[in-house]
């Protein structure tokens, strides 16, 4: 097992990995919308969600992964009513790749933000 840390992308706020990797399989701890700085990302749920993304890219690179290889993401986002704009940004950064996704709407997230995403992908070739 290989925990995975790079600093661009933001620190674990808690007693965590940003990811760990096993059997050829990264497994990402949630990413929330701070800047490697450790900075917020006030504004829309779209600011949130590009920020997401650039931390889980900056983490699989870190563990010789990418977004083409995720085979699972799993989305939780405050307001169900803001899904069409995640789901657009997420196809954007996603492209044709489809991995399977849940999307489960919950009371509250760390920091308060507006979305979190964890992913598992496949590691190497």
């Amino acid at each position: 097992m290989n925990y995975v840390a790079t600093k661009n992308a933001p620190q674990a706020i808690g007693p965590y990995a940003q990811a760990v990797s096993v059997n050829g399989m990264v497994y990402t701890s949630g990413q929330i919308p701070l800047t490697p700085e450790g900075l917020l990302v006030e504004g829309t749920i779209e600011d949130q969600t590009h920020q997401v993304f650039l931390n889980l890219k900056e983490v699989l690179k870190e563990a010789g992964s990418s977004l083409d290889k995720v085979v699972k993401a799993t989305v939780f986002i405050k307001d169900m009513n803001e899904f069409g704009a995640v789901n657009d940004i997420y196809a954007q950064h996603f492209g044709k790749h489809t991995p399977a996704r849940s999307t489960v709407e919950v009371a509250r997230l760390p920091k308060d933000v507006k979305i979190e995403i964890e992913v598992i992908a496949l590691v190497g070739e």
